[in-house]
Order: C-alpha cells, then sequence, then structure tokens
C-alpha cells in the first residue's frame, strides 16, 4: 500500500501518548519538539517522563488506558508492550476518526512516522512503509552526517532573501534562477566554513541583497 507523505502542524493539538515506557518517552520528546500538548496515559512512567511531567510540560494520567482517555485528541500514539491494550487504542482512535500510530505494528496504523533529519526548518523525512524501522533508521544516521547544521544557516538565509526577491514582483522563473545560482555558487561550502564575507559577498553578487550572517 502506498502512503501519502505529509506533515501535521501539531502546535497546540492534544496529543496522546499511551504507555510510559523508553518509546513513549521518545515519542513524546518528538512530539513536544512540534509544539503539542501531549497527555501520556501510563500507570508507570520512565524517570523522563516524570521529570517532564514535574516541569509542566506534559500531562500525565496515572491509571489503565480508557477510551475517554482519547477525547479531543488530535493524534494517536500506542507504545504499550501490551498487544491487547495496542489493539484497543487502535480500534477506539479508529472509531472516533482521529490518526494512531501504533509502535511497531504498520498493520494496527493510520498514520506511520518516518524517520527524521532536522536541521532547524529543513525536516528530511525517511519511511519505510512500516516495513523496516532498522533500515529506516540506517538512512537517517547517513543523512545526519550529510547534511550538517550549516544547512539549517543556509535554509534562514534562502528564506530571508525569498522573501525580499518575491517583493519585487519579478516573474517565477527568474527568481527560481536566483535560488540556483546561490546554491550553484558555493552557499553552502561558504557556510560550512563559516566564510561569512563570502556569503555576503555571494548574495550580494547574485541578488543584490545585503544580509547579516555570522557574528554580525
Amino acid at each position: 500500500m502506498s502512503l501519502y507523505p505529509v506533515q501535521l502542524a501539531l502546535s497546540g493539538k492534544k496529543c496522546v501518548v499511551v504507555g510510559g515506557g523508553a518509546v513513549a518517552e521518545r515519542k513524546t520528546d518528538g512530539l513536544l519538539e512540534c509544539g503539542a500538548a501531549v497527555v501520556v496515559v501510563a500507570r508507570e512512567l520512565t524517570d523522563g517522563l516524570k521529570s517532564l511531567t514535574a516541569e509542566g510540560r506534559i500531562e500525565t494520567c496515572r491509571e489503565p488506558y480508557r477510551r475517554d482517555h482519547l477525547h479531543g485528541a488530535f493524534f494517536v500514539i500506542g507504545a504499550t508492550d501490551d498487544e491487547k491494550v495496542n489493539d484497543t487504542v487502535f480500534r477506539d482512535a479508529c472509531s472516533l476518526g482521529i490518526p494512531v500510530n501504533i509502535v511497531d505494528d504498520p498493520e494496527k496504523c493510520t498514520v506511520i512516522i518516518p524517520a527524521v533529519v532536522r536541521r532547524g526548518d529543513l525536516t528530511i523525512a525517511i519511511s519505510t512503509n512500516g516495513k523496516s524501522p532498522a533500515l529506516a533508521r540506517r538512512l537517517r544516521i547517513e543523512l545526519e552526517e550529510r547534511y550538517g547544521p550549516e544547512y539549517e544557516t543556509v535554509l534562514d538565509i534562502m528564506g530571508r532573501v525569498r522573501t525580499r526577491i518575491r517583493e519585487r514582483g519579478r516573474p517565477s522563473h527568474e527568481n527560481k534562477e536566483i535560488f540556483e545560482a546561490l546554491l550553484d555558487g558555493g552557499i553552502v561550502d561558504a557556510v560550512r566554513e563559516k566564510r561569512w564575507n563570502d556569503v555576503r559577498a555571494l548574495v550580494y553578487g547574485i541578488t543584490g541583497e545585503t544580509i547579516s550572517v555570522g557574528e554580525e
């Protein structure tokens, strides 16, 4: 089955994680990175989840899972080691029309969570449609090495330049040529090597725009 890749806007949305172990903690961390309002349902919690609760960053329900825990949820993750509980979470979420992911059980998912590399606003997602999480993790490691932190800065620069260029009201094909020229001109290497004078010169030479970068 082919899946349609999307990104969910979770900021401020209630997301329920059923389970309190290491996997649940990892999934909770990922949801918090996206600004979700996370509710964890589990009788036992990892130290990390306890800390997040004490800090007020998540809400916890220290009790067995019930269907009403999903009331008002935008997204649900089942991350317990109890197959019956995971199956119940899946069926409840489906009956309520809530997207659900049951960890390591693609047959009980309406959403597959990909392995992700993040560099600021740059997101690179790897999915095997649930067939091989191990392969997805391997590819994520390789991509983390290939696309380092310099890409966050490059994307920030490109975003600022794009805003200014679009304000000129020129045809889209001309704008495309400008952005491609920046990339072909070696902006990634210059940022990686922190050659900020070269970055400023490159941007000005191609776009006529002056930007602040580096230590400024």
